[in-house]
């Protein structure tokens, strides 16, 4: 389909779909806070303090939509700044969670704001005023009057760690037709795998626009002063709400609806054998904390969350002090974002959410590379490229259902050199992707616009 014709048709449609997703969009903001911060910058207007920071600097401006995708675009503001430390950054988000984590590496360098809503008259707005020498796309965020204004002054647009499950290669193909003419607009997109150039050139960017640099999610940070310092509060909070000392801590990571149910009953069942056996539940939500913490209690279990939202501090610690009565014991709820890979490294064990009872799957290498062995449900397919290197390697265990997780916990819990071991050819399969952020940062400031 030509060009001219895909973006009448985008234009035309995309007020119908604002119009329909206001309610949703001002009930979050109300819910999580920064609702008139958050309308201002969708509409390209900022605080006069905010502009001053990158007008006239021609900075790097990175967009990426959530929680997920800011901690991807900090290790690549970090490496950029190891490139050039003066370069000044504008790091947009769509979400008021991604905001409130982004904002506490905001810097002299690095400016955090709401992205635009990708009307034509608000983007060109926002465009005069970042005026930015390139524009970086975390993942799979396309935006396209965003992209053919920046393309039309001669911007470079690129789109870094692009990820293309193949599920979301099927529904892409299905609007083949629609995409294409956007996707061709890029300049650069860089894959973490072999198998990713080939989906993203069928789907309309040049070939020889597509180069293979690794994960950026998978390149191992590290841990760091402050991960450690994090690690101690969150092993101290353990302690001051009473799980035992001589524990064996099973983490169940960014899990979804109705998992948090079926680990805490697997692990209930397994302290039959293995007593000292303590299970910390890290939702991918943090807002769905107290409903998990209901649905727990109606099966009998005492949870506590990390944080206690409806309840003054003092009620909290009090009400959180000693464990009450219940018929299957305590189980702790980290209901807080950005802590997770602190909680990796306190684990022994640790189990992948939205593998159960969702499709896509979350991250399996972080926990990996922290040094821990990984169970993963059946339904992974947002991660089926690096999941099939693990399998390959038998750094990841991967159970065919719920039925199976009773019994591949067990085998790890009593045969923990097992467990490393496996850890270990973990890590191994993912040493390809170290360095990706740095490859990530190189490519992107040296990438020129394509005419």
């Amino acid at each position: 389909m030509p060009r001219p014709v895909v973006y009448l048709v985008y234009n035309l449609l995309l007020p119908l779909i604002l119009v329909i997703g206001l309610p949703s969009l001002l009930t979050k903001g109300f819910r999580r806070g920064g609702l008139a911060r958050n309308f201002r910058h969708r509409f390209g207007i900022f605080p006069n303090d905010t502009v001053a920071r990158f007008r006239g600097k021609k900075p790097v401006w990175i967009h990426a939509v959530s929680v997920g995708e800011i901690f991807l675009a900090l290790k690549i503001v970090e490496a950029i700044r190891q490139a050039e430390p003066e370069r000044h950054i504008v790091l947009s988000t769509t979400t008021t969670t991604g905001y409130r984590v982004a904002a506490e590496k905001e810097s002299d360098t690095l400016t955090v704001i709401h992205n635009p809503v990708d009307l034509p008259f608000i983007t060109a707005r926002v465009i005069r005023l970042i005026d930015p020498s390139r524009l970086v796309l975390v993942e799979a965020e396309i935006w396209p009057n965003l992209i053919a204004q920046l393309k039309r002054r001669g911007i470079p647009v690129v789109l870094i760690n692009a990820r293309l499950s193949p599920r979301s290669e099927r529904r892409y193909l299905t609007v083949k037709s629609l995409i294409a003419p956007v996707f061709s607009l890029l300049d650069g997109v860089t894959v973490p795998f072999e198998t990713d150039q080939a989906r993203w050139a069928g789907l309309g960017v040049p070939r020889e626009r597509l180069f293979v640099t690794g994960s950026v999610k998978f390149d191992n940070a590290g841990g760091g002063t402050a991960a450690e310092a994090l690690q101690r509060t969150l092993s101290q909070w353990l302690t001051d709400t009473g799980m035992p000392g001589a524990r064996r801590l099973l983490i169940a990571g960014s899990t979804h609806d109705g998992e948090e149910k079926l680990i805490a009953l697997v692990a209930d069942r397994l302290r039959v054998e293995i007593p000292e056996l303590a299970l910390v539940i890290v939702p991918r939500h943090a807002e769905r904390g107290g409903t998990i913490a209901a649905q727990l209690r109606g099966l009998g279990f005492d949870p506590v969350l990390r944080v206690e939202p409806d309840k003054a501090e003092s009620d909290s610690k009090a009400s959180q002090a000693e464990p009450s009565p219940s018929r299957r014991g305590r189980v702790w709820i980290a209901n807080t974002t950005g802590e997770l890979r602190s909680w990796f490294h306190l684990a022994e064990i640790v189990v992948i959410g939205k593998s159960f009872c969702s499709e896509g799957g979350q991250n399996p290498v972080e926990p990996i590379l922290c040094g821990k062995p990984v169970i993963a449900g059946p339904h992974m397919e947002n991660f089926s490229d690096v999941v099939g290197d693990l399998l390959a390697a038998e750094g990841i265990c991967q159970v065919p259902g719920e039925e199976a997780l009773p019994t591949a916990l067990l085998t790890l819990l009593r045969e923990p050199d097992l467990g490393l071991a496996m850890a270990r050819s973990g890590a191994a399969a993912m040493a390809r992707h170290e360095g990706a952020a740095i490859r990530n940062a190189t490519f992107l400031l040296a990438v020129k616009a394509v005419d």
